[in-house]
Protein backbone atom coordinates (compact mmCIF):
# COMPACT_ATOMS: atom_id res chain seq x y z
CA UNK A 1 0.00 0.00 0.00
CA UNK A 2 1.46 3.53 -0.53
CA UNK A 3 -0.39 7.07 -0.65
CA UNK A 4 0.31 10.55 -1.85
CA UNK A 5 -1.16 13.56 -0.24
CA UNK A 6 -2.33 16.48 -2.79
CA UNK A 7 -3.45 18.38 -0.32
CA UNK A 8 -2.75 19.14 3.63
CA UNK A 9 0.89 19.17 4.44
CA UNK A 10 0.79 22.77 4.01
CA UNK A 11 -2.23 24.66 4.26
CA UNK A 12 -5.24 24.09 6.91
CA UNK A 13 -8.38 22.52 4.99
CA UNK A 14 -8.66 21.24 1.27
CA UNK A 15 -7.03 17.78 2.50
CA UNK A 16 -7.04 15.47 -0.21
CA UNK A 17 -4.86 11.85 0.29
CA UNK A 18 -5.04 9.08 -1.96
CA UNK A 19 -4.34 5.35 -1.47
CA UNK A 20 -3.14 2.45 -3.79
CA UNK A 21 -2.80 -0.76 -3.20
CA UNK A 22 -3.12 -4.16 -5.70
CA UNK A 23 -3.54 -1.52 -8.69
CA UNK A 24 -7.25 -0.01 -7.21
CA UNK A 25 -7.26 3.47 -5.52
CA UNK A 26 -9.31 5.27 -2.76
CA UNK A 27 -9.43 8.95 -2.07
CA UNK A 28 -9.76 9.91 1.88
CA UNK A 29 -11.57 13.59 1.89
CA UNK A 30 -11.69 15.71 -1.25
CA UNK A 31 -11.97 19.29 0.54
CA UNK A 32 -12.36 22.66 -0.99
CA UNK A 33 -9.19 24.93 0.85
CA UNK A 34 -10.53 27.37 3.26
CA UNK A 35 -8.41 29.81 1.46
CA UNK A 36 -10.48 29.01 -1.83
CA UNK A 37 -11.91 31.85 -3.58
CA UNK A 38 -15.01 29.91 -4.91
CA UNK A 39 -15.80 26.16 -6.18
CA UNK A 40 -15.82 26.86 -9.71
CA UNK A 41 -12.10 28.60 -9.64
CA UNK A 42 -10.98 25.96 -7.52
CA UNK A 43 -9.12 23.22 -9.88
CA UNK A 44 -9.30 19.50 -8.77
CA UNK A 45 -6.48 17.46 -7.14
CA UNK A 46 -4.17 15.99 -10.22
CA UNK A 47 -5.99 12.69 -9.46
CA UNK A 48 -7.25 9.80 -12.28
CA UNK A 49 -10.67 9.24 -12.46
CA UNK A 50 -12.07 12.10 -10.90
CA UNK A 51 -12.97 14.24 -13.79
CA UNK A 52 -13.00 11.08 -16.58
CA UNK A 53 -14.36 7.93 -14.99
CA UNK A 54 -11.60 5.11 -13.91
CA UNK A 55 -12.07 1.68 -13.31
CA UNK A 56 -9.05 2.07 -10.39
CA UNK A 57 -10.70 4.56 -8.34
CA UNK A 58 -12.99 2.42 -6.14
CA UNK A 59 -14.50 5.48 -4.07
CA UNK A 60 -13.84 8.95 -2.14
CA UNK A 61 -14.26 8.18 1.84
CA UNK A 62 -15.02 11.37 3.94
CA UNK A 63 -14.20 11.84 7.54
CA UNK A 64 -16.79 14.08 8.37
CA UNK A 65 -18.98 16.80 6.84
CA UNK A 66 -17.04 20.14 6.77
CA UNK A 67 -16.83 21.33 3.57
CA UNK A 68 -12.85 21.74 3.25
CA UNK A 69 -13.02 17.85 3.25
CA UNK A 70 -15.87 17.35 0.79
CA UNK A 71 -16.37 20.62 -0.80
CA UNK A 72 -14.75 19.41 -4.04
CA UNK A 73 -17.28 16.55 -4.60
CA UNK A 74 -19.69 18.34 -6.73
CA UNK A 75 -17.28 18.71 -8.95
CA UNK A 76 -16.38 15.01 -9.56
CA UNK A 77 -17.79 12.57 -12.00
CA UNK A 78 -20.83 11.19 -10.24
CA UNK A 79 -19.72 7.78 -11.19
CA UNK A 80 -17.34 7.82 -8.40
CA UNK A 81 -18.65 6.15 -5.35
CA UNK A 82 -19.13 7.90 -1.87
CA UNK A 83 -18.87 6.69 1.66
CA UNK A 84 -19.29 8.57 4.38
CA UNK A 85 -21.35 8.70 8.02
CA UNK A 86 -25.69 8.27 7.42
CA UNK A 87 -25.78 11.33 9.72
CA UNK A 88 -23.04 13.49 7.77
CA UNK A 89 -25.08 12.54 4.51
CA UNK A 90 -28.62 13.90 6.01
CA UNK A 91 -26.67 17.19 7.10
CA UNK A 92 -25.10 17.82 4.13
CA UNK A 93 -28.64 17.16 1.68
CA UNK A 94 -30.29 19.34 4.71
CA UNK A 95 -28.36 22.04 4.02
CA UNK A 96 -28.51 21.60 0.00
CA UNK A 97 -31.49 24.10 0.20
CA UNK A 98 -30.21 26.76 1.95
CA UNK A 99 -26.10 27.14 1.86
CA UNK A 100 -24.85 28.32 -1.92
CA UNK A 101 -23.40 25.88 -3.91
CA UNK A 102 -24.24 23.26 -1.54
CA UNK A 103 -25.57 19.60 -3.22
CA UNK A 104 -26.93 17.00 -1.65
CA UNK A 105 -24.79 14.20 -1.66
CA UNK A 106 -25.68 10.43 -1.88
CA UNK A 107 -23.28 7.67 -0.09
CA UNK A 108 -22.93 4.23 -1.77
CA UNK A 109 -22.04 2.71 1.67
CA UNK A 110 -22.34 4.54 5.19
CA UNK A 111 -19.25 4.40 8.12
CA UNK A 112 -20.38 3.10 11.28
CA UNK A 113 -18.42 3.28 14.36
CA UNK A 114 -15.58 -0.42 14.71
CA UNK A 115 -17.90 -1.61 11.60
CA UNK A 116 -14.91 -2.59 8.76
CA UNK A 117 -15.90 -1.72 5.69
CA UNK A 118 -14.38 -4.09 2.39
CA UNK A 119 -13.59 -1.37 -0.49
CA UNK A 120 -11.41 -3.73 -2.81
CA UNK A 121 -8.53 -4.42 -0.73
CA UNK A 122 -8.87 -1.49 1.29
CA UNK A 123 -10.25 -2.62 4.75
CA UNK A 124 -11.84 0.39 6.48
CA UNK A 125 -12.41 0.35 10.40
CA UNK A 126 -13.86 4.15 11.54
CA UNK A 127 -13.64 5.12 14.82
CA UNK A 128 -16.57 8.21 15.83
CA UNK A 129 -14.21 10.89 16.87
CA UNK A 130 -15.03 14.36 19.09
CA UNK A 131 -15.12 17.35 16.91
CA UNK A 132 -16.95 20.39 15.74
CA UNK A 133 -18.40 18.63 12.94
CA UNK A 134 -20.96 15.81 14.10
CA UNK A 135 -20.64 12.37 12.46
CA UNK A 136 -16.80 12.43 12.06
CA UNK A 137 -14.59 9.50 11.66
CA UNK A 138 -11.25 8.62 12.21
CA UNK A 139 -10.01 5.35 10.07
CA UNK A 140 -7.98 2.41 10.16
CA UNK A 141 -6.91 1.38 6.65
CA UNK A 142 -5.47 -1.91 6.27
CA UNK A 143 -4.60 -3.36 2.73
CA UNK A 144 -1.70 -5.48 1.41
CA UNK A 145 -0.21 -6.38 4.79
CA UNK A 146 0.19 -2.77 6.24
CA UNK A 147 -2.15 -0.25 8.10
CA UNK A 148 -2.89 2.91 8.27
CA UNK A 149 -4.33 5.24 10.53
CA UNK A 150 -5.71 8.50 9.64
CA UNK A 151 -7.07 10.40 12.30
CA UNK A 152 -9.74 13.11 9.86
CA UNK A 153 -10.16 16.13 12.16
CA UNK A 154 -10.64 15.57 16.27
CA UNK A 155 -10.37 17.05 19.13
CA UNK A 156 -10.75 15.83 23.16
CA UNK A 157 -12.12 19.22 24.63
CA UNK A 158 -16.12 19.21 22.50
CA UNK A 159 -19.23 17.38 24.26
CA UNK A 160 -18.29 13.88 23.00
CA UNK A 161 -14.89 13.86 24.50
CA UNK A 162 -15.22 10.87 25.70
CA UNK A 163 -14.53 9.06 22.34
CA UNK A 164 -11.06 10.69 22.72
CA UNK A 165 -10.67 9.10 25.72
CA UNK A 166 -11.79 5.71 24.62
CA UNK A 167 -9.24 6.25 21.46
CA UNK A 168 -6.56 6.51 23.78
CA UNK A 169 -7.49 3.49 25.96
CA UNK A 170 -8.24 1.44 22.93
CA UNK A 171 -5.96 2.28 19.95
CA UNK A 172 -5.87 0.43 16.59
CA UNK A 173 -3.03 -1.48 16.70
CA UNK A 174 0.25 -2.10 14.83
CA UNK A 175 0.08 1.06 12.43
CA UNK A 176 2.43 1.23 10.26
CA UNK A 177 2.02 4.94 9.78
CA UNK A 178 -0.05 7.48 10.79
CA UNK A 179 -2.25 10.67 8.97
CA UNK A 180 -2.56 12.98 12.17
CA UNK A 181 -4.09 16.53 11.89
CA UNK A 182 -2.29 19.61 12.91
CA UNK A 183 -4.35 22.39 13.19
CA UNK A 184 -3.43 23.74 16.14
CA UNK A 185 0.54 23.37 15.64
CA UNK A 186 1.78 26.74 15.21
CA UNK A 187 -1.28 28.52 16.46
CA UNK A 188 -1.27 27.50 20.26
CA UNK A 189 1.73 26.86 22.46
CA UNK A 190 2.56 23.09 23.09
CA UNK A 191 1.77 23.64 26.90
CA UNK A 192 -1.43 25.43 26.22
CA UNK A 193 -5.08 23.82 26.07
CA UNK A 194 -8.06 25.03 24.17
CA UNK A 195 -11.33 25.67 26.67
CA UNK A 196 -13.89 23.05 26.26
CA UNK A 197 -17.66 23.13 25.56
CA UNK A 198 -18.61 23.24 29.22
CA UNK A 199 -15.68 26.34 29.75
CA UNK A 200 -17.90 27.98 27.12
CA UNK A 201 -21.27 27.16 28.67
CA UNK A 202 -20.43 29.04 31.80
CA UNK A 203 -19.01 32.00 29.99
CA UNK A 204 -22.29 32.21 28.03
CA UNK A 205 -24.62 31.92 30.92
CA UNK A 206 -22.22 34.71 32.70
CA UNK A 207 -22.76 36.77 29.58
CA UNK A 208 -26.59 35.94 28.69
CA UNK A 209 -27.07 37.15 32.36
CA UNK A 210 -25.49 40.38 31.50
CA UNK A 211 -27.43 40.72 28.44
CA UNK A 212 -30.77 43.68 28.85
CA UNK A 213 -32.29 42.28 25.27
CA UNK A 214 -31.21 40.03 22.45
CA UNK A 215 -28.13 37.78 23.06
CA UNK A 216 -26.82 37.19 19.19
CA UNK A 217 -24.70 34.10 18.74
CA UNK A 218 -23.40 33.84 15.52
CA UNK A 219 -22.31 30.46 15.18
CA UNK A 220 -23.04 27.73 12.91
CA UNK A 221 -25.90 25.58 13.16
CA UNK A 222 -23.57 22.57 11.83
CA UNK A 223 -21.69 22.87 14.94
CA UNK A 224 -23.77 20.77 16.74
CA UNK A 225 -21.93 20.62 19.97
CA UNK A 226 -21.94 24.36 20.30
CA UNK A 227 -25.89 24.91 19.38
CA UNK A 228 -26.06 22.50 22.06
CA UNK A 229 -23.98 24.55 24.28
CA UNK A 230 -25.90 27.87 23.70
CA UNK A 231 -29.27 25.99 24.03
CA UNK A 232 -28.01 24.98 27.57
CA UNK A 233 -26.84 28.79 28.21
CA UNK A 234 -30.12 29.74 27.27
CA UNK A 235 -32.23 27.67 29.31
CA UNK A 236 -29.96 28.04 32.62
CA UNK A 237 -30.54 31.69 32.02
CA UNK A 238 -34.73 31.24 31.65
CA UNK A 239 -34.06 32.45 27.83
CA UNK A 240 -35.47 30.51 24.74
CA UNK A 241 -33.02 30.16 21.84
CA UNK A 242 -34.64 31.15 18.58
CA UNK A 243 -33.26 29.16 15.61
CA UNK A 244 -33.97 29.62 11.25
CA UNK A 245 -35.41 26.83 9.20
CA UNK A 246 -31.78 26.30 7.95
CA UNK A 247 -30.42 25.42 11.36
CA UNK A 248 -34.31 23.21 12.73
CA UNK A 249 -33.52 21.29 9.66
CA UNK A 250 -30.27 20.22 10.27
CA UNK A 251 -30.83 19.41 13.98
CA UNK A 252 -33.38 17.22 12.62
CA UNK A 253 -30.98 15.81 10.32
CA UNK A 254 -28.39 14.47 12.99
CA UNK A 255 -31.69 11.78 14.09
CA UNK A 256 -30.77 12.40 17.45
CA UNK A 257 -33.57 12.93 20.12
CA UNK A 258 -31.12 14.19 22.21
CA UNK A 259 -30.47 17.35 20.12
CA UNK A 260 -32.40 20.04 20.96
CA UNK A 261 -35.00 20.86 17.75
CA UNK A 262 -38.21 21.45 16.85
CA UNK A 263 -39.69 18.27 17.93
CA UNK A 264 -42.13 17.44 21.15
CA UNK A 265 -40.09 17.46 24.64
CA UNK A 266 -38.31 20.49 24.03
CA UNK A 267 -39.22 23.88 25.56
CA UNK A 268 -37.56 27.15 25.32
CA UNK A 269 -37.06 26.99 21.72
CA UNK A 270 -38.61 28.39 18.86
CA UNK A 271 -38.20 29.08 15.30
CA UNK A 272 -38.15 32.03 13.61
CA UNK A 273 -38.01 32.61 9.54
CA UNK A 274 -36.55 35.90 8.29
CA UNK A 275 -38.09 37.44 6.17
CA UNK A 276 -35.47 36.42 2.60
CA UNK A 277 -35.55 32.76 3.79
CA UNK A 278 -39.08 33.05 3.22
CA UNK A 279 -39.28 34.11 -0.01
CA UNK A 280 -35.76 31.36 -0.64
CA UNK A 281 -38.15 28.75 0.59
CA UNK A 282 -40.87 29.80 -1.73
CA UNK A 283 -38.81 30.33 -4.65
CA UNK A 284 -37.46 26.79 -4.17
CA UNK A 285 -40.87 24.44 -3.66
CA UNK A 286 -39.93 23.77 -0.32
CA UNK A 287 -42.02 26.48 1.55
CA UNK A 288 -44.56 23.84 3.36
CA UNK A 289 -41.36 22.56 5.03
CA UNK A 290 -42.38 25.16 8.14
CA UNK A 291 -45.50 23.24 8.93
CA UNK A 292 -42.94 21.14 10.57
CA UNK A 293 -42.39 23.34 13.27
CA UNK A 294 -46.10 24.31 14.08
CA UNK A 295 -46.21 25.12 17.64
CA UNK A 296 -42.64 26.00 17.58
CA UNK A 297 -42.83 29.44 15.21
CA UNK A 298 -42.46 33.15 16.45
CA UNK A 299 -43.49 35.77 14.38
CA UNK A 300 -41.70 39.45 13.43
CA UNK A 301 -44.18 41.08 15.96
CA UNK A 302 -43.14 39.28 18.66
CA UNK A 303 -39.33 39.85 18.51
CA UNK A 304 -38.95 43.13 20.24
CA UNK A 305 -41.47 41.59 23.43
CA UNK A 306 -39.57 38.24 23.43
CA UNK A 307 -35.85 39.69 23.20
CA UNK A 308 -35.14 39.99 26.59
CA UNK A 309 -35.58 36.52 27.16
CA UNK A 310 -34.35 35.14 23.47
CA UNK A 311 -31.04 33.94 22.17
CA UNK A 312 -30.99 33.56 18.23
CA UNK A 313 -28.59 31.87 16.50
CA UNK A 314 -27.72 34.49 14.17
CA UNK A 315 -26.10 35.16 10.55
CA UNK A 316 -25.51 38.83 9.97
CA UNK A 317 -27.71 39.07 6.88
CA UNK A 318 -30.56 38.75 9.86
CA UNK A 319 -29.66 41.96 11.17
CA UNK A 320 -32.18 43.86 9.10
CA UNK A 321 -35.07 41.59 9.90
CA UNK A 322 -34.02 42.31 13.98
CA UNK A 323 -33.71 45.99 12.99
CA UNK A 324 -37.23 46.34 11.61
CA UNK A 325 -38.85 44.18 14.27
CA UNK A 326 -37.33 46.78 17.04
CA UNK A 327 -35.63 44.31 18.55
CA UNK A 328 -32.48 45.35 19.01
CA UNK A 329 -32.28 47.62 21.66
CA UNK A 330 -30.02 46.34 24.08
CA UNK A 331 -28.48 43.54 21.90
CA UNK A 332 -25.31 41.59 22.09
CA UNK A 333 -23.46 39.87 19.66
CA UNK A 334 -21.11 37.15 20.46
CA UNK A 335 -18.93 35.33 17.46
CA UNK A 336 -18.86 31.56 17.81
CA UNK A 337 -16.45 30.42 15.00
CA UNK A 338 -13.57 30.79 13.54
CA UNK A 339 -11.49 34.36 13.47
CA UNK A 340 -10.14 33.54 10.57
CA UNK A 341 -13.51 34.54 9.09
CA UNK A 342 -12.77 38.30 11.00
CA UNK A 343 -10.21 38.86 9.21
CA UNK A 344 -10.72 42.07 6.08
CA UNK A 345 -12.94 41.06 3.63
CA UNK A 346 -14.86 37.73 5.45
CA UNK A 347 -18.46 38.24 6.40
CA UNK A 348 -17.51 38.10 9.74
CA UNK A 349 -15.39 41.01 9.72
CA UNK A 350 -18.33 42.75 7.92
CA UNK A 351 -21.03 41.74 10.21
CA UNK A 352 -18.40 43.08 13.26
CA UNK A 353 -17.96 46.68 11.39
CA UNK A 354 -21.78 46.67 11.52
CA UNK A 355 -22.13 46.08 14.91
CA UNK A 356 -19.78 48.82 15.61
CA UNK A 357 -21.64 51.03 13.34
CA UNK A 358 -24.91 50.44 15.37
CA UNK A 359 -23.66 50.30 18.73
CA UNK A 360 -23.67 47.18 19.44
CA UNK A 361 -21.53 44.81 22.02
CA UNK A 362 -19.14 42.10 19.73
CA UNK A 363 -17.22 39.66 21.46
CA UNK A 364 -15.29 36.19 20.62
CA UNK A 365 -16.71 33.26 22.46
CA UNK A 366 -14.97 30.37 21.07
CA UNK A 367 -13.20 26.85 21.05
CA UNK A 368 -11.06 25.18 18.30
CA UNK A 369 -12.90 21.97 16.64
CA UNK A 370 -9.07 20.42 16.28
CA UNK A 371 -7.05 19.18 19.56
CA UNK A 372 -4.47 20.90 21.10
CA UNK A 373 -0.92 19.87 20.57
CA UNK A 374 -1.25 18.10 23.84
CA UNK A 375 -3.42 16.00 23.00
CA UNK A 376 -2.04 15.20 19.77
CA UNK A 377 1.21 14.14 21.15
CA UNK A 378 -1.38 11.54 23.71
CA UNK A 379 -2.68 10.25 20.45
CA UNK A 380 0.12 10.05 19.31
CA UNK A 381 2.22 8.15 21.69
CA UNK A 382 -1.30 5.63 22.02
CA UNK A 383 -1.38 4.88 18.51
CA UNK A 384 2.52 4.52 18.49
CA UNK A 385 2.65 4.18 14.50
CA UNK A 386 6.21 3.40 12.96
CA UNK A 387 6.18 6.73 10.80
CA UNK A 388 3.78 9.63 11.44
CA UNK A 389 2.56 12.53 9.09
CA UNK A 390 1.46 15.36 10.14
CA UNK A 391 -1.00 17.17 8.30
CA UNK A 392 -3.19 19.92 8.23
CA UNK A 393 -0.68 22.75 9.34
CA UNK A 394 1.03 25.82 8.91
CA UNK A 395 4.73 24.53 10.69
CA UNK A 396 6.52 21.55 9.51
CA UNK A 397 9.79 21.89 10.81
CA UNK A 398 9.13 21.57 14.33
CA UNK A 399 7.35 18.34 14.84
CA UNK A 400 10.76 16.26 15.42
CA UNK A 401 10.89 17.77 18.68
CA UNK A 402 7.33 17.25 19.71
CA UNK A 403 6.74 13.64 18.43
CA UNK A 404 10.34 12.34 17.40
CA UNK A 405 8.78 9.02 14.39
CA UNK A 406 7.88 12.05 12.41
CA UNK A 407 8.23 12.34 8.51
CA UNK A 408 7.76 15.41 6.68
CA UNK A 409 5.78 14.99 3.44
CA UNK A 410 5.06 16.77 0.24
CA UNK A 411 1.99 17.38 -1.43
CA UNK A 412 1.92 14.92 -4.46
CA UNK A 413 4.81 12.34 -3.43
CA UNK A 414 3.81 9.00 -3.49
CA UNK A 415 4.65 7.36 0.05
CA UNK A 416 5.24 4.13 1.06
CA UNK A 417 3.44 2.79 3.83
Amino acid sequence: MRLRIHRGTREIGGTCIELESEGVRILLDLGLPLNAKDLASTPLPDVDGLSVPSASLLGIVLSHGHRDHWGLVPKVNAAVPLIMGQATESIIRAAADFVPDAVALRASHHLEHRKPLQLGPFTITPRLVDHSGFDAYAMEIASGGKRLFYSGDLRAHGRKHKLFDALISDPPRDIDLMLMEGSSLGRLADNATFPSEENLEEIFVTRFQETEGLALVACSAQNIDRVVTVYRAAKRTSRSLLIDAYAAEVLKATGRDSIPQPAPGWSNLAVYIPQWQRVQLKAKGIAPLVDGYRGFRIWPGQLAETAPRSVMLFRGWMMSDLDRAGALKGARVFWSQWDGYLVEGQSGAALKADCERRGIPFETIHTSGHAGPTDLKRLAAAVAAKRLIPIHTFERLRFPDLFGNVELANDGEWIDV
